[in-house]
């Protein structure tokens, strides 16, 4: 099934919820953006006025463009903005796209929220989109993130050397990781379990 970028996409379990990205959520993702370290080792930042302005425009744009869907992620407990994640990288001829562009308060970090909102993002892609291929990469010195995509039960499926210039003028080496459809009822079964009792 082909991917309308024009159409406000929203998904919900218990514990999160993704709608699509506004430049209006720009008060309400201040307080969970306005911190330096989580930004380290994303490809741009949005920690000051100017720059998550700049990247809610950005994000906005891709998004009339088709090629990136950034999703805002709510935290349904208290209905505070938390971060964003993304899919891009879609290639319907294959059946296959990236979920990226993650970021999270560190408030909210540890506390299921990540794995909630990857629970979503998954289950769309395959089984509303019936996507065969769902990659995520990050950079090869964020040992957090890596350690995330393994505990989801993603495959680690090497290194992309040189890959992507990052922030700062850094050429940084990409970690590739996947999820396939066989995979998918497994993992939906164990890891992301809670969500679907």
């Amino acid at each position: 099934m082909s991917f309308d970028f024009s159409r406000p996409i929203v998904l919900e379990n218990a514990r999160v919820r993704l709608r699509p990205l506004e430049t209006t959520d720009f008060e309400a993702l201040k307080s969970a953006a306005f911190d330096s370290d989580i930004w380290q080792f994303t490809l741009t930042r949005a920690d000051d006025a100017v720059s998550l302005a700049d990247y809610l425009a950005t994000a906005v744009h891709d998004r009339e463009a088709g090629r990136r869907y950034a999703f805002a992620i709510i935290d349904r407990a208290t209905g505070q903005l938390a971060g964003s994640t993304s899919y891009y990288n879609l290639v319907p001829t294959d059946q296959r796209l990236s979920i990226g562009y993650t970021w999270i308060g560190r408030e909210f970090q540890g506390t299921g929220l990540n794995r909630a909102a990857k629970h979503l993002l998954l289950s769309y892609a395959f089984e509303h989109l019936g996507y065969e291929r769902v990659e995520l990469e990050t950079d090869s010195r964020n040992q957090q993130s890596q350690q995330a995509m393994r505990r989801m039960g993603a495959t680690e499926e090497g290194t992309l050397r040189r890959h992507r210039l990052t922030q700062g003028g850094i050429r940084r080496d990409t970690v590739i990781f996947s999820i396939i459809r066989p995979e998918w009822e497994g993992l939906r079964q164990t890891v992301f379990r809670e969500y679907h009792a």
